[in-house]
């Protein structure tokens, strides 16, 4: 049978015999191979990467997201799915045999160490890049301050510019030339990759190091961006690593860790390293377990719950101890101004019916302003990746030009506001001088402030502090208040995007705090309750608007500001907020996951699905091995292929009949290939498998790392010999009759977490298999375009309006 061209990066194949019929079969059989990443392929190969880039973002409304393809960081590389699935052939059952009682106990201690062991790292990530934002941004605000007290303001804008210049340059350099993986946020490559989506370096140690030396730059350049997503990756990235066992190119493994060789543990361990990421970032060890569970988990289970729950837990102790060493000061500015827990609001709230029409005005225009927010990203990054994919210079030009102007406005801004006299009750120094604080001088007098300049000169978690303060109604102008807003908004729009670690969680909670503040300012009179409260009010607002995440951020939030009191508030703005901007597009995270081109199944099928059946999107023939089968055909096959699954077909005289006998993965055939282990007749073999192979050589290499057969060295006499795949076939694949809807596939597909899905044929006359379903087949575009009469009369999604309903029922 002829091959088939593949359409999924994972491997799978199939799809319409009528290439006509398939408007996708230009772009994904495209004759053209450069258009694909050659791994052999030298990293300066500009022309490569733009060409691939312009068929992924270029200037389609929307990413085509069954291609071979996703922008990872800043790079656009392959992807392939994830084997969640236990293959089930001679070799696995002999290895579990011989497994006793102590390698079960082993087994569950290793899990319960290992997350131990990323609680603890992830902590010490978080608390080293609080301290170097702390103390690189602490010192740039301090020689800025101090030059603008001697009233040196051509220096203090010049030490100012310089300073940002250099630490975003140092971010975009390393992460461009060193680790392009590590641009971003990385949530949306750890939310791809646990729905079972995996590419290159994603989790690599270099891209780990590249995250926190970017973050502490990025974040200390004023750059509007945060550190919460990149610690979400630098967490699953910790895990990821330590799940590897070691590496075998440095003769550096871990026996013990053998039993973590597979996608199914090691998508356990980068889900608590997710959570981690954020309890590190916020000190929120239960938000943290939310967030992983209501924004980046596809799976879910009791037993990973606890496993989370602990390593967040141990996320909290190790960063208490640390904080409190801090306090010593021997950790220079870390520990004076930021304890990255906003314990700021009053002590006791009290709050009344004639509050809740504020704070419903409140969750409604934070709903607009934060699907404004996404509508407005997503337009800027599609501008972005226009500029990025003319070359590496471009990316660096980009930042460069980011950072200047986000410079210039934050030192010209505080030019236009009026100063302020200090006030009388206030037990903090006024101004603050040589440290952070409510009241930076600026081009003041002595016993005054300049307020725009005290939300402008501070980190990001001083500012939310500031603006977070109860018992501060009349420190800041409404004028100014307006200003920092509108600033903030936008800068956070145009500073995301660039080639070098940044985040969205924490430019949304600081723009949504002063968002809080000038609604109260405006309608404040009309409510007994803090500014303070209403700046926190606001950050949950503009969250639960961009993000549309309730749950984890309502927890996230009580555990910044250490006040429960406020959770009936936080619920009711969360939940207006939410359901008001999904009246108008998606959350940011699935925008990006789309935007980047991973195809990422949802949790739920499409009401078109289930009018078709599974035989209509996959169709043979497709290319079959046999149980016995000759090793020049398999090499053959593996060259002319990107499949990653074959099913196994016996025919006579091995059986009566031709019968599908199971399904063999492509990384098992190499390791058979390159084992060398033949036959010189097409005859059963007598070769024992389990005495002549481990399981270990047949366990998953480390994220994104795949073996070629282009290095494997046969010679023609090898060729002319035959292989016994029966031993190494998984004998019980997932299977479905072609007669399936396609809804209930996807149900099955997407809650087991498979690769692929056997498709059988209803008639015993036909071939055992017809087909094989992959992620790919599941996707829109692919489905609509090979069924375009769904455009006129799909009930794909039931609007109201444009209210995308489908998400809920």
């Amino acid at each position: 049978m002829a091959p088939r061209d593949p359409k999924d990066g994972g491997g799978a194949w199939g799809g319409a015999a009528d290439p006509e019929a398939d408007i996708e079969a230009p772009l994904l059989a495209s004759s053209d191979s450069s258009f694909f990443l050659d791994p052999a392929a030298e990293d300066g190969d500009d022309e490569q990467r733009r060409r691939r880039r312009r068929f992924l973002l270029g200037s389609h409304t929307q990413s085509n997201t069954t291609s071979q393809v996703a922008l990872v960081g800043a790079d656009v590389c392959p992807i392939q799915s994830l084997d969640y699935e236990l293959i089930e052939n001679d070799v696995f059952k002999q290895d579990w045999r011989a497994r006793g009682r102590g390698h079960i106990l082993r087994y569950v201690a290793l899990k319960w160490v290992l997350c131990f062991l990323v609680g603890a790292l992830a902590a010490a990530a978080g608390f080293v890049a609080n301290l170097g934002v702390e103390n690189v941004a602490g010192a740039k605000f301090v020689v800025t301050s101090n030059l603008m007290l001697q009233g040196k303001h051509g220096s203090a804008f010049a030490v100012f510019l310089a300073s940002n210049f250099a630490l975003t340059m140092l971010a975009a350099v390393l992460t461009v030339f060193v680790a392009p993986a590590a641009a971003g946020s990385g949530i949306p490559e750890v939310k791809a990759y646990l729905n079972g989506v995996d590419a290159p370096n994603i989790f690599s140690l270099k891209t780990l190091i590249v995250k926190i030396v970017g973050c502490i730059a990025a974040v200390s350049s004023s750059l509007h961006v945060g550190k919460a997503g990149p610690l979400v990756h630098t967490g699953a990235c910790i895990a990821s690593i330590l799940g590897q066992g070691g590496s075998r190119k440095y003769h550096m493994t871990c026996k013990w860790l053998r039993y973590f060789k597979n996608d199914r543990d090691r998508r356990d361990l980068v889900t608590c390293g997710s959570a981690a990421g954020i309890a590190a970032a916020f000190r929120a060890p239960v938000g943290g377990v939310l967030f992983a569970l209501e924004t980046v988990s596809s799976w879910w289970r009791s037993a990973l719950l606890w496993r989370a729950f602990f390593t967040t837990a141990m996320v909290a102790v190790v960063l208490r101890a640390l904080i409190d060493f801090c306090k010593s000061g021997k950790c220079g500015l870390f520990g004076e101004g930021g304890l990255i827990m906003f314990d700021v609001t009053a002590d006791y709230v009290t709050y009344h019916l004639v509050d809740l029409p504020p704070v419903i005005t409140l969750g409604v225009f934070g709903g607009i302003l934060g699907s404004l927010y996404n509508f407005f990203l997503d337009r800027v990054l599609r501008l972005y990746n226009l500029i990025n994919e003319k070359g590496k210079t471009y990316k660096l030009l980009l930042a460069a030009t980011v950072t200047v102007c986000t410079s210039c406005c934050l030192f010209g801004l505080p030019w236009i506001a009026s100063c302020k006299p200090c006030p009388t009750d206030t037990e903090e120094a006024c101004p603050s001088i040589g440290r952070s604080g409510n009241f930076k001088k600026f081009q003041c007098g002595m016993n005054e402030y300049n307020d725009l300049a005290s939300l402008f000169f501070n980190t990001n978690d001083d500012t939310i502090r500031n603006l977070y303060s109860a018992g501060t109604d009349d420190e800041f102008h409404m004028s100014s208040i307006l200003v920092f807003f509108a600033a903030s908004y936008f800068l956070g729009i145009f500073s995301y995007g660039l080639a070098l670690p940044s985040g969205l969680f924490v430019p949304v909670i600081l723009t949504g705090a002063a968002y809080g503040r000038l609604v109260a300012m405006l309608i404040g009179s009309q409510s007994t309750l803090d500014h303070g409260l209403f700046a926190v009010l606001g950050s949950a607002a503009l969250l639960g608007g961009s993000m549309r995440m309730t749950v984890s951020v309502c927890v996230v939030i009580l555990e910044l500001t250490n006040n429960l009191l406020m959770l009936p508030l936080v619920m009711l703005v969360l939940l207006i907020s939410k359901v008001v901007a999904d009246a108008f597009n998606t959350n940011v995270y699935d925008l990006l996951v789309r935007l980047k081109g991973f195809p990422h199944l949802e949790g739920y099928a499409e009401p078109y699905m289930r009018q078709l059946s599974v035989s209509d999107v996959v169709t043979g023939p497709l290319q079959t091995f046999s149980g016995i089968e000759k090793v020049g055909h398999i090499v053959h096959v593996l060259k002319t292929t990107g499949h990653n699954g074959f099913p196994v077909v016996d025919e006579p005289p091995f059986s009566d009949s031709p019968a599908l006998y199971g399904l063999i993965l492509r990384d098992h055939l190499l390791v058979l290939l390159r084992k060398k282990d033949f036959i010189r007749s097409c005859t059963a073999s007598t070769l024992n498998a389990s005495k002549h192979f481990t399981h270990d050589e047949f366990a998953k290499r480390g994220s994104g790392k795949q073996d070629r057969i282009e290095d494997i060295e046969l010679s023609a006499e090898e060729l002319e010999m035959f292989v016994d795949l029966h031993p190494f076939t998984n004998k019980s694949p997932y299977t479905v009759l072609e007669t399936m809807s396609l809804a209930k596939a996807l149900i099955l597909f997407r809650e087991v977490g498979l690769r692929h899905l056997l498709v059988l044929p209803k008639s015993s006359k036909r071939a055992p298999v017809v087909g094989i379903l992959t992620r790919h087949d599941f996707m829109p575009e692919h489905i609509l375009g090979l069924h375009p009469f769904l455009f006129k009369s799909r009930w794909k999604k039931v609007r109201l309006g444009k209210l995308n309903v489908s998400s809920i029922l």
